[in-house]
């Protein structure tokens, strides 16, 4: 009777989400064209690249904060689309469900260097949104940072900020390297993508930030120069709403099978934690490129090490989006490229066994498109924000609004 159920709650979720991705155009991001779509409209486009001051907008991240208002965090970049250079954190706000949209607003101006890697959470007891990125020079390459070529205070740092007007000014950002990098670190990214807030058991309240790392090669290893090749994955968390912070797990795995890289993490209903990460380039993963994990104790440790999820094979190496519907028995959700070795066709996928498998349910498109993450709308949708376009997958970041996902 259970796989029964479960079997007629994915086909019934597969058939509503592709009627409601697929049954209108995307409404301009403008607010005098969005609000003639209405509250019904399907979705809206909140940045363009080389509009608002800026060549190309990335690495979007999306949470709702408790008055209903949807913060749709991006990377400007004003040199181009590349991971290095003058970028700052912007933010639009949306108080109609990702329709319309506000004035851009800058979080973290990166001044001439990088800040980036957005990942927002709002704190279920002060209502407060609690914003974690990343920092390093702007002339200062990925590949030069896990080669520890950076100069003094010019490597990835970690720093917070918080919002208590519902995303309207955030605080200057405040750094906690010191508590959550350890030394012989080199790269260190937050998610990018939202984090969460636990609502079950012991830990109730706690904020979860996944994250990612390089180590400097182990004396002895094969690594012949000085470049850290493999990623690592780890968790930061906050007990006390985000002024404190503590690492929780870590994955050190260096043996280049698995690389954990960029990740997300949900909350299942009986209050494990499962974390989606990136394998980059491992060399165990047999064609897949989509790892997960899960951890019983909020974070602290993982309950297996991380395993490749061969029912995500068709998405490619790239950053991915999760998240646990509400409600007992809603589906856990994962949105991410779905074409196996090109970033394209934005797809979503849902789970009904807590992240054992996942059926793809729909697709927005079949053209270029990369990174994305997934924010619940209420009564039942979510919302997609994620990058497109058509003659690459950074033309523009676009929402989507899925149609009502059912629950039992």
């Amino acid at each position: 009777m259970r796989g029964e159920s479960e079997a007629t709650l994915r086909r019934s979720l597969a058939s509503v989400l592709a009627v409601g991705l697929l049954a209108a155009p995307v409404c301009a991001g403008t607010a005098s064209a969005a609000s003639r779509s209405g509250p019904g409209c399907t979705g809206s486009v909140p940045y363009t690249a080389g509009r608002g001051g800026y060549d190309t907008y990335r690495i979007p991240a999306a949470v709702r904060t408790g008055a209903g208002t949807v913060l749709a965090f991006a990377e400007g970049r004003h040199d181009g689309e590349g991971d290095t250079g003058d970028i700052d954190v912007v933010l639009k706000r949306s108080a109609d469900g990702g329709c319309t949209w506000g004035p851009l607003r800058v979080v973290a101006d990166g001044g001439g260097n990088t800040r980036g890697n957005p990942a927002p959470v709002v704190d279920p007891r002060s209502g407060r949104v609690v914003l974690l990125t990343c920092f390093n020079g702007g002339d200062v390459t990925e590949a030069r940072i896990m080669r520890d070529e950076a100069a003094r205070g010019l490597g990835r740092r970690v720093f917070v900020q918080t919002s208590s007007d519902d995303g309207r000014h955030f605080s200057a950002p405040r750094e906690i390297t010191g508590a959550v990098k350890r030394p012989g670190w080199r790269w260190y990214a937050t998610g990018p993508g939202h984090a969460i807030a636990l609502r079950h058991g012991p830990h109730v309240g706690r904020l979860v930030v996944p994250a990612d790392h390089s180590a400097a090669p182990r004396p002895g290893s094969a690594d012949t120069g000085r470049e850290a090749r493999y990623y690592g994955g780890h968790a930061l968390y906050s007990d006390d709403g985000g002024l404190d912070w503590r690492l929780g797990y870590v994955d050190d795995s260096d043996d280049g099978r698995l690389n954990v890289n960029e990740s997300g993490v949900a909350e299942l209903p009986d209050g494990r934690l499962y974390f989606s990460a990136r394998d980059q380039n491992g060399t165990g993963s047999r064609g897949g490129h989509r790892l997960d994990a899960y951890s019983r104790d909020g974070g602290l440790t993982l309950s297996r090490p991380y395993a490749v999820q061969p029912s995500l094979n068709e998405v490619p190496v790239v950053q991915g989006g999760v998240l646990q519907m509400p409600g007992p028995h809603a589906p856990l959700l994962f949105s991410g490229p779905s074409v196996p070795h090109a970033r394209r066709a934005m797809a979503v996928w849902s789970s009904t066994d807590a992240g054992a498998g996942f059926t793809r349910l729909a697709t927005l498109s079949s053209g270029p498109a990369a990174y994305s993450d997934l924010v619940p709308l209420g009564s039942g949708r979510v919302g997609i924000l994620y990058e497109t376009g058509e003659a690459g997958p950074y033309d523009r970041i676009e929402f989507r609004r899925l149609a009502t996902v059912p629950r039992r």
